[in-house]
């Protein structure tokens, strides 16, 4: 169990969130086009998983704005946007902001997920919902960054794990 904050309430997450040098854990999530996507899909390739409860707040609007911007300077790295909003609304969103360089992927059909990631929050308003998070996988699918983002109304910190990808 992890513990977050949201607008200075704590909250828990079920399981335990991934560590820097842990092995990623398998993971199905669903594509724009409800495709299934696979930790496996991306082997070989450098993997952001940016995580997140739902894209419809600013916050997370933003996330996705700014990986998406990363996601351009980057080779041979994939950005997964990843909440448990219907692909829908991803798309919608990504359409209208012209966003194209991630990938939004929701955990609508399984909650396995965010138990694995230690992201579902057990209790607190977004009981159901992923906390935020950023972790970064390598080529071989081992974590090389890893940020439990503590208060969820809160951004990432960008620069630390842009940072790690360039010295992966």
């Amino acid at each position: 169990m992890e513990t977050v904050y949201f607008k200075g309430k704590e909250c828990h997450t079920l399981g335990s969130f991934p560590k820097i040098g842990d092995k990623a854990r398998y993971f199905s999530l669903v594509s724009s086009s409800f495709k299934e996507i696979e930790l496996c899909d991306y082997k070989g390739k450098r993997i952001v998983l940016n995580i997140f409860p739902s894209i419809d707040t600013d916050v997370c609007a933003m996330a996705v704005r700014k990986f998406n911007e990363m996601a351009s300077l980057l080779d041979n790295t994939i950005v997964l946007c990843i909440s448990m909003d219907l692909p829908f609304a991803a798309s919608r969103f990504c359409a209208a902001e012209g966003i194209d360089n991630v990938i939004v992927a929701s955990a609508f059909r399984s909650q396995v997920f965010g138990r694995k990631y230690g992201v579902e929050l057990i209790d607190g308003p977004l009981s159901g919902l992923f906390a935020r998070g950023v972790i970064v996988i390598d080529e071989t699918l081992i974590v090389r960054y890893s940020e439990l983002v503590n208060e969820i109304t809160t951004e990432p910190n960008y620069e630390a794990c842009y940072h790690s990808l360039r010295i992966i």
